[in-house]
């Protein structure tokens, strides 16, 4: 019996310039914020083309700042999605304000239509989350934001390298974007193990994510300089422990730097996932849009579960028992326990994403990927829904 070959969900693309790069910063003997964490910084920012850029120690930390520092607190509501990570809900419980839910678009992108039905005077923000790295439609929600008085806080962990509009996402333009947050957890596209990125157009709100992100305090640790001496400082408001470390931006720097051979690796596997998949009714494969770039992420199939003989949870491990990494992207967060009591109220009734849910499967795609597995991986799935489809597809199918 032939071994079957492995193909891991996920393994970052760590070069030997990330190795030595670490190396260096760990000789230098400053490991904390600094030079380094500036430069990421710089770099990012004109990546991106944005004004401002804070580096912060996970995207998550990132949303939790720039809620805390556009004074959004008790009384307020957010709006966001129920097709994401629990991060973008629990910044939204952690600064005392309420979360609520609109419901999706086909794609799994927060539905613009939705938001509006939810807005109440107590709205405060839109938290848009650009799923699997397809970008939302910024444009509407924008349009809603504007005439409503509302912040857009963009939860790009999914989308670094995507564009809308011809614009890279996180560039900051008003009123589509107040503030956008990326993610270089280890399994993103960009990674620094543990991290994350806030870009502004803002000047007023960079400034204020300055001071906040490092406890609140009038000097960086590294240049601490004043009149009254290296060792002077003040506390101009509480804040908090957010900052980004120069050992994981000495990572960050390389990666950026390979962030586009990096995203055309992952539009390649995707374009031969796509036509490796074509023409198995028995799954969708992943939206995409002309007017985009999609940042591939994911690569997130539907299952056709009517014309399956199986669920979504035998599938999975069929595919494990074959060696193949996958995972479910997401979970909603009304299935959740922890915020069942106001999740699953009418008001928050999301029944597109609740419908979408059981279909979704993600299957592997990661730059060092090679032509080899993505052809293991599409071979298996279209086996399996081969073996496993409906009598009345297999009728169909000897027509």
């Amino acid at each position: 019996m032939n071994t079957p070959l492995r193909v891991p969900y996920h393994r970052p693309s760590i070069g030997p310039e990330e190795i030595e790069s670490v190396i260096e910063t760990l000789r230098s003997g400053w490991l904390t914020t600094g030079i380094r964490t500036a430069q990421f910084e710089k770099e990012f920012r004109e990546y991106v083309n944005a004004p401002y850029a804070q580096a912060v120690n996970s995207c998550t930390s990132g949303l939790h700042l720039v809620l805390a520092a556009l004074g959004i607190g008790p009384g307020d509501e957010v709006i966001t999605t129920p097709l994401t990570f629990c991060a973008t809900v629990n910044v939204i419980l952690h600064v005392g304000a309420t979360p609520v839910l609109a419901d999706v678009r086909s794609d799994g992108n927060v539905d613009p239509e939705s938001i509006a039905r939810r807005i109440t005077p107590r709205t405060r923000a839109i938290i848009p989350v650009h799923l699997a790295g397809l970008p939302c439609d910024l444009e509407a929600i924008g349009l809603l934001a504007e005439e409503h008085g509302l912040y857009v806080i963009e939860d790009c962990a999914h989308a670094i390298g995507a564009q809308y509009g011809g614009r890279p996402i996180g560039c900051g333009i008003a009123p589509c974007s107040t503030a956008a947050v990326f993610s270089f957890y280890a399994t993103k596209n960009l990674t620094t193990g543990e991290g994350g990125m806030i870009t502004t157009g803002d000047e007023h709100l960079a400034a204020k994510l300055k001071t906040l992100c490092l406890h609140g305090i009038s000097k960086n640790a590294w240049n601490r300089y004043s009149d009254r001496g290296s060792w002077f400082y003040e506390v101009l408001e509480p804040g908090f422990k957010y900052n980004l470390t120069d050992i994981q931006s000495s990572l960050g720097l390389h990666q950026l730097r390979k962030l586009d051979g990096f995203t055309e690796r992952r539009r390649e596997i995707a374009a031969a996932y796509g036509k490796l998949l074509a023409g198995c009714e028995e799954l969708e494969l992943p939206p995409d849009r002309n007017d985009v770039r999609h940042a591939w992420h994911l690569y997130t199939v539907r299952l056709n579960l009517d014309q399956l003989t199986i669920d979504r949870a035998e599938f999975l491990a069929m595919l494990q028992e074959a060696g193949i990494g996958t995972s479910v992207h997401f979970i909603p967060i009304p299935l959740h326990p922890a915020y069942a009591a106001w999740a699953t109220r009418p008001e928050n009734a999301c029944p597109a994403a609740m419908a979408l849910y059981p279909r979704l499967m993600s299957l592997p795609l990661f730059p060092a990927m090679t032509d080899e597995q993505v052809e293991y991986v599409a071979k298996t799935v279209k086996h399996l829904t081969q073996e496993h489809c409906t009598m009345r597809c297999l009728a169909a199918a000897q027509v």
